[in-house]
């Protein structure tokens, strides 16, 4: 058994992760389900071989002296992986991410019509948030992918890890890795700001200083797309201006009043058929009652703005997830335990046949 073999057999059958573990046959998740593969126990050496196999001296003794380490390998034939190796009761393991193989349209992913006319900003903060394994990095990829084919401009990304590579289009993309190419996110982005960008993509924005420097790019002229770990539009402005100390909260609440264009927030749900999974999307694009709302410490009421934002292409969760059933792409009880307002949801359901078709992710 090689890494390469399992590597290969992840891809062919549509699995997004790769887990090693002593003890148990390799394990896959397909559309977001655990499934064992029909295999040996891997033992304490196989697991080892498989994981240490590929990694070069220097990650070796990071590992060594952290315990756990995240990095990427790149495949020629295969791809980029997102390796994570850590300790179990002294027993070493990896959960290993396959990477995106293709990038795929944002009209393919379901993402809402009005998306593809963000990529077309000159500047401004496009967030992309929702739990991990949501799709995050999927939406990052797809814009990015359509301004490279759409613009002449230059587009530089920092990632951890990298998990796609993409060619030069109409724009130039520059492309760096944290731990390889730069120490962190943070220090990057200060540098980045010296490379005469256009576009900036941020893997994850995930503390005070990523942030505030990818405010800064966004007020002086550049679009910036960045992912983070937030449920919906409201929670996500809060959390942004919640990691700043409380005397720089009004500060920063205004800058994010002028600068934020856009939140999409993303949930990846089981289709009925089983034919993998679909994409459930809350989005909220910034106009002028929204940047009103931030200014005033009022986010309590963005879900207002998204509810009479539809002339703009904003949609709630709700709403998508509603009319994701009603297609009957996915079931109730999915729809109903994802649904904000589980008594709205019941309430806004009509008796209309459920029909099959829908794009899968």
């Amino acid at each position: 058994m090689e890494l390469l073999d399992l590597l290969r057999a992840a891809i062919a059958r549509g699995a997004s992760d790769l887990h090693l573990m002593v003890g148990v046959p390799p394990v896959l998740r397909i559309h977001g389900e655990i499934i064992i593969a029909n295999r040996d126990p891997l033992s304490g050496a196989d697991t080892e071989r498989l994981v240490l196999g590929t990694l070069p001296q220097e990650k070796r003794e990071v590992l060594e002296r952290e315990l756990q380490l995240c990095y990427s390998l790149k495949v020629p034939e295969l791809g980029y992986f997102r390796i994570s190796i850590y300790y179990e009761q002294g027993l070493i393991g990896a959960a290993i991410r396959v990477g995106i193989t293709q990038i795929r349209s944002l009209e393919d992913l379901g993402l809402p019509p009005a998306v593809p006319e963000l990529t077309r900003k000159p500047s401004g903060l496009i967030l992309i948030t929702g739990p991990t394994g949501s799709g995050k990095t999927t939406t990052l990829n797809s814009m990015i992918d359509l301004i490279n084919r759409d613009r002449r401009c230059r587009i530089i990304m920092v990632e951890d890890p990298i998990e796609y590579v993409h060619p030069n289009k109409r724009s130039i993309v520059v492309q760096q890795e944290v731990h390889t190419d730069t120490h962190s996110f943070s220090k990057a982005l200060i540098h980045i700001l010296r490379m005469d960008p256009d576009v900036i993509a941020v893997g994850e924005m995930r503390d005070l200083e990523t942030i505030s420097t990818a405010l800064t790019a966004a007020e002086t002229g550049h679009l910036v797309i960045s992912t983070l770990h937030t449920p919906d539009a409201a929670q996500t402005v809060d959390r942004i201006i919640d990691v700043f100390p409380p005397g720089q909260q009004e500060q920063v609440r205004q800058q994010l009043a002028s600068s934020l264009e856009a939140v999409i927030s993303q949930q990846l749900l089981p289709r009925v058929d089983r034919e993998g999974r679909v994409l459930a999307t809350e989005l909220l694009v910034a106009n002028p009652a929204l940047r009103n709302l931030i200014r005033e410490n009022k986010t309590q009421q963005i879900p207002n703005i998204i509810a009479t934002g539809r002339s703009a292409g904003m949609q709630s969760m709700d709403s998508c997830l509603q009319d994701l059933y009603q297609k009957g792409i996915i079931t109730y009880d999915a729809a109903i335990t994802r649904a904000k307002s589980p008594a709205d949801f019941r309430r806004a359901q009509d008796s209309e046949v459920p029909t099959i078709g829908a794009p899968t992710v």
